[in-house]
């Protein structure tokens, strides 16, 4: 075969948070296919990026402080420890605020305006009167008007996958401040997806059977069948797209259009491009010459929640620019947990993928796992805690590393560490795993691991079954028997090793381990078809790879912890020990108005109340009010005063109660005294209860 020349991506990741599971299933998928086309020594560019524009990371920047800019940069440093952690090897990540995309962005606007694609419209706009400014799509939301579903976004429907525009959603509200949002109107930029050239490509694109999976294309066609609009009209073929937004936005700004920006999903899937770009540039080699090869082909890996962004607009912004189109849009579906249950960090059925790391779980555990489920279909998996410790212990320790570890010490301490010839019998044995190389290969191609994972398990089983029969362990034992065993051992070292080839995409690391243990080069898929041989010393066999135990999954699905919730002290200070109603019957309360107040001359804190409590005369009370307090304020108020207090001598007279006042324990921290004051109605005498 000769050697292709591949140009992959995945998705985007929004660079307002960090990775979740969805993520790491895509990457795991893209990154196990782009190692078997490097195995089959293709030439593989694989690129990454940050979608780095629109208003959420313009309003989320705001609130933390930053500047959009510092924001994104926050974001992607935490990228390296994900994509490390699982083995996923892109060979560059950018950003979609990156010179290449702003330069790349609006080059191809320019040619699809001359290619008279670009049209301007006067809309009727969503505009939040309370944030005083225009909606993105996403800050949005309403009932889906083909549908019906609600809560959903301004652009399209995750529902049922429709495109529509805002103001299309039945019972609109802004997401930012819950407003109902007013229309505004506002100049526009289309890109003409309804134009004939665009319709007649896009039928053929998508129904050719070559750029995406069947399910896909049968989902596409219903996009361009007749639909009834929301106002009872009917329609038929794809609506025009409205790429521009309105400042404040952050993002790139149309050419010759000032204070106009282009809607995220234009540039997003430009960052593609640029990711490349920056990529080749870095390397000192020609993009445009790259592109232009005929013999590129263009993959990319995608959810099935974007399909509308790449199958449409994506391949027409491609073609009408005079760009190459994507050769495959590769379709996967959602994860699930444990029998379809939805992702759910508060319950305990999310799956964290730095948790998963930080409980020394073993990635290529994931990688397999999710292999073995992956089959290059647009449907769901699901990730079922049971099964993954079942399928891992069973197929890679019980099948797989078991075959190394029951031969391996034999050929250390008995042989010197050197392979002997591969036994008469075992020539059938290899020959059988041979045979199934190309179809191997052909699984990896259609990204059909679960069916690549089941064909090498039965593999196993026939290298497993063989050792049984020989049992190397009793030929051990046997005197004259040391040919017979040295042979029967390197057998299984070499079908060990085929097993190893096969699984080298799902597996990098642990085929790296073996790649040192048996002192070879990379294996590739074509060393299949050569034997290590007589006299090839390898090296000691450490154990690679360890059970999956039930305590890990428990902690990783473990709903997080509540948090602990300092002591709260009110006004500063605990709450005094708890009291009896007897202890608080002590204690009598009345209502007081102050019928005089007056500074106490010598004390900058004190002023003295004359206070009326029902009595039929007043009493004296000293109180350290003056700092918030002037007299002229106070006369007139009802308050409340400790009526049973002891009369206390001060040496500015006789004290004959006490003021309730409230303070904060911290006076520098919260300054201020305050007297309580009852609801009008409450008479002087009136005992409080």
């Amino acid at each position: 075969m000769s050697q292709r020349k591949l140009f992959v991506t995945t998705a985007l990741p929004y660079a307002n948070g960090h990775f979740h599971i969805g993520h790491i299933m895509e990457y795991i998928q893209a990154d196990t296919w782009v190692r078997a086309q490097r195995m089959q020594g293709h030439q593989v560019n694989f690129v990454g990026a940050d979608d780095a524009h629109g208003a959420p990371i313009m309003i989320a920047a705001e609130k933390a402080g930053k500047t959009p800019q510092q924001f994104v940069a926050d974001i992607a440093a935490g990228r390296q420890q994900y994509l490390e952690g699982f083995h996923i090897a892109f060979d560059n990540w950018s950003n979609t605020d990156s010179p290449e995309n702003h330069e790349l962005s609006k080059q191809i606007y320019l040619d699809l305006k001359a290619a008279g694609f670009i049209e301007t419209r006067t809309i009727e706009q969503f505009f939040d009167p309370e944030k005083n400014m225009f909606l993105p799509d996403r800050f949005i939301k309403g009932e889906c008007p083909r549908c019906h579903a609600k809560d959903q976004y301004g652009d399209n429907c995750e529902s049922c996958g429709a495109v529509y525009a805002p103001t299309e959603l039945i019972q609109p509200f802004s997401a930012l401040s819950g407003a109902k949002p007013v229309l505004k109107t506002s100049e526009h930029f289309f890109f003409k997806l309804s134009d004939p050239r665009a319709v007649a490509f896009l039928t053929e694109w998508t129904q050719n059977g070559q750029h995406v999976q069947p399910e896909v294309a049968a989902k596409i066609k219903e996009w361009f069948g007749t639909r009834t609009n929301p106002d009872g009209s009917t329609s038929t073929g794809l609506d025009d797209w409205d790429i521009s937004r309105d400042a404040p936005y952050f993002g790139i700004e149309i050419p010759d259009a000032p204070g106009k920006y282009f809607y995220v999903w234009l540039d997003a899937p430009v960052g593609y491009l640029a990711s490349l770009k920056n990529l080749l540039n870095q390397r000192g080699e020609d993009y445009d010459a790259y592109m232009a090869d005929p013999a590129l082909e263009q993959y990319h890996f995608i959810g099935k929640d974007i399909i509308t962004f790449h199958t449409l607009f994506w391949p027409a912004m491609l073609k009408f620019s005079g760009r190459k189109t994507p050769t495959k849009i590769c379709v996967h579906g959602f994860m699930t947990v444990n029998n379809g249950e939805k992702m759910s960090k508060s319950r305990g059925t999310g799956l964290d993928p730095l948790k998963y790391l930080a409980l020394k779980m073993n990635p290529e555990w994931l990688r397999y796992y999710l292999g073995a489920k992956l089959n290059g279909k647009n449907e769901d998996i699901d990730f079922n805690a049971e099964d993954f410790m079942l399928r891992v212990n069973a197929d890679l320790i019980g099948k797989y590393v078991n075959i190394a570890s029951r031969a391996a010490g034999f050929i250390a301490k008995r042989f010197a560490g050197k392979l002997g010839a591969v036994a008469e019998d075992g020539q059938a044995l290899l020959a059988a795993l041979r045979t199934q190389k190309d179809t191997i290969v052909a699984a990896y191609e259609a990204r059909d691991t679960a069916r690549a994972a089941r064909d090498i398990m039965l593999l196993c089983d026939k290298v497993n079954s063989y050792v049984d029969a020989n049992k190397p362990w009793e030929l051990a034992k046997q005197e004259g028997m040391d040919a017979r065993l040295q042979d029967v051992c390197s057998t299984c070292i070499e079908a060990f090793r085929l097993l190893t080839i096969y699984l080298k995409p799902m597996l990098p690391a642990v085929a790296e381990q073996v790649e040192a243990f048996l002192k070879v080069q990379p294996l590739q898929f074509a060393d299949a078809e050569l034997l290590l041989g007589p006299g090839h010393a390898i090296g000691q066999y450490q154990h690679l790879m360890q059970r999956v135990v039930i305590e890990q999954l428990e902690a990783l699905f473990e709903p997080p912890a509540a948090p602990v919730v300092e002591a709260v002290k009110p006004g500063g200070e605990e709450i005094a020990p708890t009291i009896t109603i007897d202890d608080f019957a002590k204690i009598d309360l009345r209502i007081a108005k102050i019928v005089a107040c007056q500074a106490v001359e010598g004390s900058t804190k004190l002023l003295q109340l004359t206070l009326d409590v029902g009595e039929g005369k007043t009493r004296n009370v000293f109180s350290g009010i003056a700092s918030m307090y002037q007299p002229e304020q106070l006369v007139g108020k009802l308050t409340v005063v400790v009526a049973n207090l002891a009369p206390r001598k001060m040496k500015f007279g006789l004290s004959e109660g006490m003021v309730l006042a409230a303070s904060h324990a911290d006076e520098k921290a919260q300054p201020g005294i305050y007297i309580l004051e009852p609801f009008p109605g409450a008479q002087p005498g009136m005992r409080i209860h």
